[in-house]
């Protein structure tokens, strides 16, 4: 529980940048993954691109400031798009320890059944955990998404209770997942079908919280989504090819080259009748990761076509900017009181680094921060290295930058403190008493 808000008045240590205090801003970094504009999200002064889409949102990955929005809060059909999300709980599941990629799986009847795109699996087959991944992933195989989702959930239909919850946790607002793969319920295998007929949908906002969290999460995810192509089978005859044309390793692939995007990586392209053309893409470029959605395009290569208007704008005008490193200091906040330890105070540092975006070519000078302490109890000797005794909140804004970004992090004590003796704060005690009644004594005259 936090308590306790301090009013801080001083200069941030930010590249050189003055910033005054506030007391009264005490949102949390949730703020800064809303769109600008409700119409269009484009930031003001800088001027945004058309597309020809039904929707379509730009993130910059670190810090979730929405850059564009076009109808992103749309709950629109995804299709293959949602297969981000086993992607996620796969790799996530691997994480935790309760998978493995050199985990053999065999596949179902089930999963044998699917249609669309798929690398042809029969009931019986043995493949391992990461090769079934990277059909999933590379080649958007949906024989291979459900053996996947059985493997962890024992049938496809109780992992897709696991996706929404996940979404549920993510925040997702629009999520709603009906299988593994992002098919139509009607070309579901008819005994694996949901109950409640519900489609799956996704707006594009959160098909862009999801893939922040496979990019955060899991970093390691351009192992795979990465891949030009590969060999599900030492006996195919074709390689499984990623129907990514942006990534970037396709500069040299003469049909593709045209599409290769610097620094793409990412992550998932979708189609259905009913969905049209999507695309979830990311690029890195100096230090700064975007994630863009684009759902709704008419043909195949528009969608990436339209992935690079949307790449372009956020890569032509923007750049992050740290406002304060992980582990560091604060300025005019040297330490946090301490409760019956050896010492009454503690030094305090930050457990994550603060960064912005700022229009390219500025500096992010108007920032404020205000900081609330923990109550007593959490601040009680003895403390350990690294516990967290606060938080302190950063507030950013530009005037052509339409919403403020706000965000929150933790103060964690730089070195442990010990519980002080009985005697050391039984005279720190008395030190208090008569400190009181001297100061109640000089008021008096």
């Amino acid at each position: 529980m936090l308590v306790n808000m301090l009013c801080i008045s001083t200069i941030i240590p930010t590249a050189a940048m003055a910033a005054s205090a506030t007391s009264t801003n005490t949102s949390t970094d949730t703020k800064s993954t809303e769109a600008a504009d409700t119409k269009t999200g484009a930031v003001s002064n800088i001027k945004a691109p058309e597309l020809q889409v039904k929707s379509a949102v730009l993130m910059e990955a670190s810090t979730g400031k929405i850059l564009l929005s076009i109808n992103s809060d749309e709950a629109l059909p995804p299709a293959s798009m949602s297969k981000m999300m086993t992607e996620y709980l796969v790799s996530d599941y691997v994480k935790q320890g309760k998978l493995k990629w050199d985990d053999v799986v065999t596949v179902s009847e089930n999963a044998a059944a699917q249609i669309g795109s798929r690398v042809f699996l029969a009931a019986g087959d043995k493949h391992t955990v990461l090769d079934l991944y990277k059909a999933m992933a590379i080649g958007s195989a949906n024989d291979a998404s459900v053996a996947l989702a059985e493997q962890i959930g024992g049938t496809e239909k109780d992992f897709v209770k696991l996706m929404n919850a996940k979404a549920k946790e993510f925040g997702m607002k629009t999520a709603h997942f009906a299988n593994a793969t992002g098919l139509n319920i009607s070309d579901m295998p008819e005994a694996s079908r949901p109950d409640d007929g519900k489609e799956t949908i996704m707006s594009a906002m959160d098909t862009a919280i999801l893939a922040r969290h496979i990019v955060d999460d899991h970093p390691d995810f351009s192992d795979v989504t990465s891949i030009q192509s590969f060999k599900f089978r030492p006996t195919d005859k074709d390689p499984v090819v990623n129907w990514n044309w942006m990534l970037e390793s396709n500069s040299s692939i003469t049909n593709f080259k045209a599409y290769a995007y610097p620094g793409l990586d990412g992550l998932k392209t979708g189609h259905t009748a009913a969905a049209k053309q999507c695309f979830t893409g990311t690029a890195e470029r100096n230090g700064m990761r975007l994630i863009s959605v684009v759902m709704g395009a008419e043909t195949e290569a528009e969608r990436f076509k339209q992935t690079k208007k949307v790449l372009d704008y956020g890569f032509d005008n923007f750049e992050v900017k740290q406002i304060i490193g992980a582990k560091s200091a604060v300025s005019g906040l040297a330490t946090i009181p301490v409760v019956k330890g050896a010492a009454t105070e503690v030094p305090v540092v930050t457990d994550a680094a603060v960064n912005v975006v700022v229009p390219k070519g500025t500096e992010p000078k108007n920032v404020t921060y205000t900081v609330a302490q923990s109550d007593e109890a959490a601040r009680t000797a003895p403390i350990a290295a690294s516990k967290a005794l606060g938080t302190i909140t950063y507030t950013y804004k530009n005037d052509s930058i339409a919403q403020d970004q706000v965000t929150t992090v933790n103060l964690i004590a730089a070195e442990p403190v010990e519980k002080g003796s009985w005697l050391r704060l039984f005279f720190r005690s008395i030190g208090d008493l008569f400190g009181d009644l001297f100061d109640s004594v000089k008021n008096m005259f």
